[in-house]
């Protein structure tokens, strides 16, 4: 994801600067009485999922080798994981879901792209009415729905006009909406519901929109307000239904820098969080969502999707082979229960205090995580054991990114053993080789694992998750998964 110091002007004192990604990992938010019962009688949702490297985004680093991007995953995650570590200080808080079966469910397609180098997976979002059309970082880290936007322009606004303050980005205009309504400064829902999200404190006038400021590591900077619009969604019956009142970001401005050089038109927040799209979503479509992974090295015909509620393609295929575990209660992230790593059928002695999520541990699923990140003594483990299989062939100097990294040539997948992630309540979650020894360049390839030091969170990133089916289901905290080619 994209690097930042988060900031917000004008604001308290006590309110301070942490380095974090644009995904709005901010100070934990409190989730009591929260009511995801369901509408009856909807069908399907779902939305394209696609990888960042897919040629429709407007980015101009097509050029970059692949170990130009494996360090550049590596820079994201290490600051990415610092912000995740800075939060999870806060209080963990239960989640009062009313259990409440639905059949209903909607769909968004989700897609690999290998195209444009980048670690992220994408969906397409309609946002407004009539709606606008936006490319989005699919997040389960993130609690909000942002995107670029330009407002106040009047009859002057045009996309043209929009893109020469956020360059080469696809630019939301307010005014073209009939449902676009500004959250003023003044209201609860800025001082009180939008705290958690930074919601500046200052209001010189109440009808003020309620803004927020963000600062990233290379000095690039995304300014905005909150607000209120419509997300149109399309049913497997070929019908579209609208998602009313949703939160949303609308940022008006970037001075540009490596960070937000990207392409990007925001980011679509599916954490555990009251605000994000995957609560407000499981509102109507029966409490669950599911994805599934394509190989981030797949070519943009290859795509799946966000699924919410119910997907019986999925389930009608992959039945048999899915795996439970329970969801650990946190503030916004899905955490899980690890009771340890296996390699080759051998536990690996790690102390069990690592994955404790109710003290200086735990692990998370995080889609906007690229690698995977393990607690030091969970990494020595893994990279001493997994290496003891790969010394014969050639190690290579140790990249920027990467500790062990080898000649490929003649590279065997059944050379290596088996890597299993089990879970304290029995399941069992066994990636394919290629998620954790990965290609870093023609004829080379790298464990993919990064190390944290200190105590914080275990993530299993988006790689590891990839050719998989996850589906969360809110109501029963609980995340099933199964093995998939992930193509329809």
């Amino acid at each position: 994801m994209l690097e930042m110091i988060m900031g917000v002007t004008k604001m308290k004192k006590w309110r301070p600067i942490s380095l974090i990604f644009i995904t709005f990992f901010l100070f934990p938010i409190i989730i009591y009485g929260l009511n995801l019962e369901g509408k009856k009688g909807l069908n399907t949702m779902r939305v394209e999922l696609v990888h960042r490297h897919d040629p429709r985004f407007n980015v101009n680093n097509t050029n970059k080798t692949q170990l130009e991007r494996i360090k550049e995953f590596a820079h994201r995650d290490s600051i990415r994981y610092s912000m995740i570590s800075q939060r999870k200080e806060g209080k963990n808080h239960s989640h009062d879901h009313r259990r409440k079966a639905r059949e209903s469910s909607f769909v968004m397609p989700i897609q690999g792209g290998r195209d444009f180098r980048i670690g992220e997976y994408f969906v397409q979002v309609k946002v407004g009415t009539p709606s606008q059309k936006f490319w989005l970082i699919a997040d389960t880290g993130s609690d909000l729905i942002w995107f670029n936007c330009r407002y106040g322009c009047g009859r002057n606004c045009s996309t043209h006009k929009g893109r020469s303050k956020i360059k080469n980005r696809r630019v939301f205009l307010p005014e073209r909406s009939a449902t676009f309504e500004k959250v003023a400064c003044s209201s609860d829902t800025c001082q009180v519901q939008l705290i958690n999200l930074f919601s500046s404190t200052t209001c010189p006038n109440p009808s003020d929109p309620c803004q927020y400021a963000y600062e990233y590591v290379d000095q690039s900077t995304a300014f905005g307000f909150f607000a209120n619009d419509v997300v149109t969604v399309g049913l497997r019956n070929g019908r579209k239904h609208k998602l009313r009142n949703m939160i949303i970001g609308c940022t008006q401005s970037i001075t540009d820098g490596p960070t937000v050089n990207g392409g990007i038109d925001g980011v679509l927040g599916l954490s555990y969080s009251k605000d994000s799209f995957a609560v407000k979503a499981a509102i109507q479509y029966g409490g669950k969502f599911s994805y599934c992974l394509v190989d981030h090295l797949s070519h943009r015909n290859f795509f799946n999707h966000l699924s919410f509620g119910d997907d019986p393609v999925h389930h009608t295929k992959l039945l048999s082979h899915m795996r439970l575990t329970k969801l650990v209660k946190t503030d916004i992230y899905f955490a899980v229960n690890v009771l340890g790593i296996s390699i080759g059928g051998q536990m690996l002695n790690i102390p069990g205090e690592v994955w404790e999520v109710n003290s200086n541990g735990g692990t998370i699923l995080d889609s906007g995580t690229t690698l995977t990140i393990l607690a030091r003594p969970a990494y020595d483990s893994v990279m001493a054991a997994l290496a003891k299989s790969l010394m014969k062939y050639e190690r290579l100097p140790r990249s920027d990114a990467l500790e062990f990294c080898f000649n490929a040539k003649g590279f065997d997948e059944s050379s290596v053993p088996r890597l299993a992630i089990h879970f304290a309540d029995g399941a069992r979650f066994e990636p394919p080789v290629k998620s954790y020894v990965i290609d870093s360049a023609p004829g080379e390839r790298c464990l993919g694992f990064l190390p944290a030091n200190g105590p914080g969170y275990s993530i299993i990133g988006n790689i590891m998750q990839q050719n998989h089916l996850w589906e969360f289901d809110l109501f029963q905290s609980t995340v099933r998964f199964a093995p998939s080619s992930c193509i329809l």
